[in-house]
């Protein structure tokens, strides 16, 4: 019971960067850990991030690593996807989960809850 809105997403030129948001609400004391993932045309979805919600600790996919941050804002129960040099391939849709379980794999894609997700295009 857990809702997720994610905010943000837009046009930018390549090497650009943009802030993804996604805001929690209902349940957020269940929350374990939040994370965002992408789909592209003609791809499957695939892992770009995750938090654990009381440690912080974070995990990025290799073709993120150096670009893109995840972050929390533990008052206003929302996770933020800061994203720099942006590259057209990171053109997609993205998607904030969150995940009730302890399961210590944030990776895979066995979250609970998910956002509608918000399109993010980089135009070369």
């Amino acid at each position: 019971q857990v809702q997720l809105v994610e905010s943000g997403g837009g046009l930018v030129q390549a090497g650009g960067s943009l802030r993804l948001s996604c805001a929690a609400s209902g349940r957020t004391f269940s929350i374990n850990a939040m994370g965002w993932f992408r789909q592209a045309p003609g791809k499957e979805r695939e892992f770009v991030a995750a938090i654990r919600w009381s440690g912080g600790r974070t995990y990025y996919t290799d073709s993120v690593k150096g670009r893109f941050t995840i972050s929390r804002d533990n008052a206003k129960t929302t996770v933020y996807l800061q994203m720099n040099s942006l590259k057209p391939e990171d053109t997609a849709v993205y998607y904030c989960a969150a995940k009730f379980s302890t399961d210590t794999n944030l990776r895979s894609e066995n979250y609970a809850s998910w956002g509608q997700g918000t399109q993010v295009t980089v135009s070369s």
